[in-house]
């Protein structure tokens, strides 16, 4: 249950609980709000602890400076903690940096790992249950390995063939395809999930875990059937922040290490993870002909030139374009 965010104190003078609280005023996605705190608690130890409001642009520039120079950051991260430390100043605490000046990280960044198709079936094909319908997700529908484990029964849409993708990162919501071979699978799935609440129910537990305060908007949504996980954990379990116990969705470890499993034993030797399906989804349908502003909506990127990293992913052979020596 990594991915439920903690409880704040109420009324709590902390200043990290006080900035945790603006985050979600704000929806910030739980993931996100991890990864700045990690940031912003990193840049108050670089500075020998002191309160971010006796810091400014000098002290966030050599912050900044530091990991592109001593810890050798890629653009990425540095670009990453750079949004961290601003939205605290701009966002939460109403100040102004300016325009920052420092050394920006040279770490190249990288072309996206993809699967060709015949490699992609073929790790589907050493999956089995769950591990196998989530990744076949990644790879027909372009979710993340999160996406696919949090999708819930009303996020399915058999009549219109699409999925709604709700619990997304940054809280964006899409809308994506939903591949015809896995309509059967999934009505499968969906059918074992509801028979697995249906269980929980007569035993007197059935309830799952609502975003935000859904739980107190719709006190009886939490055992409505289509707020139930598709892929529901084996076990129920104590959710420790709210100490009620429930049934979660698998843990995404579960399928990243059996998808991992299956690319070592096929042998295929590139720096892959669940993450190269979405990647894989994306250039497929760029190299079918899809146009560039549909895949950047099916990804649900903000910005199209995020997309566009996927046009050099094709090989310049499918261009028309040969060597001299052949």
């Amino acid at each position: 249950m990594d991915d439920i965010p903690i409880p704040i104190p109420k009324s709590s003078s902390r200043f990290m609980d006080r900035l945790r609280t603006f985050m979600r005023s704000k929806y910030l996605a739980y993931k996100t709000e991890q990864t700045y705190c990690y940031w912003i608690k990193d840049f108050i130890r670089f500075n020998q602890m002191r309160h971010p409001e006796a810091l400014g642009k000098a002290e966030v520039n050599n912050w900044l400076s530091h990991l592109a120079t001593n810890r050798s950051v890629s653009i990425n991260t540095q670009k990453t903690a750079l949004n961290a430390v601003v939205f605290l100043y701009k966002q939460f605490m109403g100040l102004e940096l300016g325009e920052l000046k420092f050394h920006s990280s040279h770490r190249p960044r990288r072309l996206p790992v993809v699967f060709s198709h015949v490699e992609a079936t073929d790790i589907l094909g050493q999956l089995t249950g769950p591990a196998k319908l989530a990744a076949s997700l990644m790879y027909g529908s372009g979710l993340r390995v999160m996406e696919a484990v949090r999708l819930r029964v009303k996020d399915v849409d058999f009549t219109e063939q699409c999925i709604f993708v709700r619990e997304a990162k940054g809280e964006k919501w899409r809308r994506t395809l939903l591949p015809k071979s896995l309509i059967e699978p999934l009505r499968a799935q969906i059918h074992y999930a509801l028979s697995l609440h249906q269980q929980d129910l007569v035993e007197g537990y059935g309830e799952v875990y609502l975003p935000f305060a859904l739980a107190r908007k719709f006190p009886k949504a939490a055992t409505n059937p289509a707020w139930q996980y598709i892929f529901p954990a084996r076990e129920r379990s104590l959710d420790p922040r709210s100490n009620i116990i429930r049934r979660h969705h698998i843990g995404e470890q579960q399928i990243r290490r059996a998808v991992a499993k299956a690319i070592s034993s096929l042998g295929i030797r590139k720096k892959a993870s669940c993450h190269t399906f979405r990647h894989s989804f994306a250039t497929n349908l760029l190299r079918s002909g899809a146009d560039i502003r549909n895949i950047q909506e099916l990804l649900g990127h903000n910005d199209i030139s995020t997309t566009m990293i996927y046009t050099h992913v094709i090989g310049v052979h499918e261009r028309g374009i040969s060597s001299p020596l052949d």
